[in-house]
């Protein structure tokens, strides 16, 4: 969307605050011998303690089977994004760990993810989460008015780079606003002044998704979860941001 008078920015606003809220609570809780299932529920309960609605749970887009069944995405190491939270799903020391979740409030969506290392992680773990961090926030500093989706594929796609690190291409961030996914797409991989160009006021999901490996992915029997294909791992992490006249300002920080 493009967000064009206060009182949708104010809600805006304050949606973000509250899912940083939820996420924050959620990776509270993410500890081994804690299930997915378990982080999902408290996900729910936060999310709707807080006077908000889940925005995924019951979420069916166009070319899904059927709807997703949870309030929080998770990814656990070779998984991407859109793993379904469930009881026999132990975290484990170790673990990279990813979890997504979007809500609405007031008739506005948000969309974020956190990663986080399960207890002690290796050096490459470390690595990869610092990677993705590092791309997220250069993607953001390259989303202001007059530059391009493309810049921020470019930035996140050289800082992959500079780690020797693979991007997931096949999937990005995306507009978001009155619903949980809009135009324009947000790609991780991209040639600068290239794809759709950026204005105050939109309302974008800018979502890094990098790989130990290639980022070839494939999906699960389930029909949500994707994996790296070669088995590697992937780190994933999220922020919405509004365009502003001045850069971008970070509503799920």
């Amino acid at each position: 969307m493009i967000a064009t008078t206060p009182e949708q920015i104010k809600a805006l606003r304050a949606a973000g605050k509250i899912l940083a809220g939820v996420l924050a609570d959620v990776a509270a809780l993410a500890k081994e011998g804690v299930s997915t299932a378990e982080l999902d529920l408290a996900c729910e309960h936060a999310i709707r303690a807080r006077g908000a609605v889940p925005a995924f749970l019951d979420y069916q887009p166009d070319g899904a089977s059927y709807p997703f069944p949870a309030s929080l995405c998770v990814a656990l190491n070779d998984e991407v994004v859109h793993g379904i939270p469930n009881e026999k799903r132990i975290l484990r020391r170790g673990d990279i760990l990813t979890i997504d979740a979007g809500l609405s409030y007031q008739g506005y969506f948000v969309d974020a993810a956190r990663t986080v290392c399960i207890g002690e992680c290796d050096q490459g773990a470390h690595k990869l989460i610092a990677a993705a961090k590092e791309a997220l926030q250069g993607a953001i500093a390259a989303a202001r008015p007059g530059a391009h989706t493309g810049d921020i594929g470019a930035v996140v796609a050289g800082i992959a780079g500079k780690y020797n690190l693979d991007v997931v291409r096949d999937l990005g961030g995306h507009g978001v606003g009155t619903t949980p996914h809009e135009k324009p797409y947000i790609p991780n991989e991209g040639r600068r002044g290239e794809g759709e160009e950026l204005v105050a006021g939109m309302v974008l999901a800018v979502e890094p998704i990098l790989a130990e490996g290639k980022g070839d992915i494939v999906l699960d029997e389930d029909e949500w979860t994707y994996r790296t294909e070669d088995g590697k791992r992937a780190v994933h992490v999220e922020e919405t941001i509004l365009i502003t006249e001045g850069g971008a300002e970070v509503l799920t920080a």
